[in-house]
């Protein structure tokens, strides 16, 4: 999907940011939390959806807690930026051991169930140092989230998200630099305001909306129409078929 004239523009190799790599693949994950995703994807062996009991329960588990996530992967590069600033003679486990506590205590407001020390990307050398791009990530996919849902109202089987995904954040690649591309599609430079946005909504205010995105491809799905709303993108086209067996083992 890379279209220009060099390999060096591919998104497999340097100058490729975490950060832009990971905006993709992250905004393609999040779609699975929706609740019109789920209403027309997730579905037991007799072909039934998941009951909307199942997703109400599971936003009024996680919701709240969603800014403990967010604390949490801010964290990492905090940590790593005050490890790499310890002076030489510092560098000792039981410092290191400390550093870690205090920014836990600072960021997250206490210690971590998921500690520090415990992060893979930490105790490698090659993913050391680049941890923050997952957090501009998951700016940038909360403000892409927010672009296609002011403009078009939905984002679950939009017609009209693939061509603009594939024209600003696709057919690019490393031509341009990652807080450009992120505004050439939203309009905007990159910010934490979708994000922060999203965190405060009231549970109640998310349940609805929800309920109503789900309901309404419910009704898609009833009246056979669930390819997509054809007056965004022209005439719905029939669903590919990749004629794939996933087979997912917890």
């Amino acid at each position: 999907n890379i279209k220009m004239p060099s390999p060096l523009f591919s998104q497999e190799r340097a100058p490729t940011s975490v950060a832009y790599a990971e905006t993709q693949s992250m905004f393609l994950d999040s779609l699975v939390g929706d609740a019109a995703w789920r209403q027309k994807y997730a579905r037991d062996r007799a072909g039934m959806p998941i009951p909307w009991e199942i997703i109400e329960e599971d936003i009024r588990t996680t919701h709240p807690t969603k800014v403990l996530s967010l604390r949490a992967m801010l964290a990492v590069p905090y940590f790593e930026k005050a490890l790499y600033e310890l002076p030489d003679d510092q560098l000792d486990a039981s410092t290191i051991s400390n550093l870690a506590d205090q920014i836990e205590h600072k960021i997250q407001g206490g210690l971590s169930s998921r500690p520090l020390l415990s992060v893979p990307h930490l105790l490698s050398d090659e993913a050391s140092c680049y941890y923050h791009g997952y957090v501009l990530a998951e700016m940038a996919v909360h403000q892409t989230r927010d672009f296609f849902l002011k403009r078009d109202g939905y984002i679950v089987d939009n017609p009209s998200v693939g061509p603009t995904l594939n024209k600003s954040y696709w057919a690019v690649g490393n031509s341009q630099p990652f807080l450009t591309l992120v505004e050439n599609l939203t309009k905007s430079p990159l910010m934490g305001d979708a994000w922060v946005g999203e965190l405060n909504r009231p549970v109640d205010t998310v349940i609805a909306e929800e309920k109503e995105a789900y309901d309404k491809m419910a009704a898609k799905e009833s009246n056979g129409d669930s390819k997509g709303d054809s007056k965004s993108n022209g005439d719905a086209k029939e669903e590919v078929k990749l004629d794939m067996h996933i087979k997912i083992v917890d």
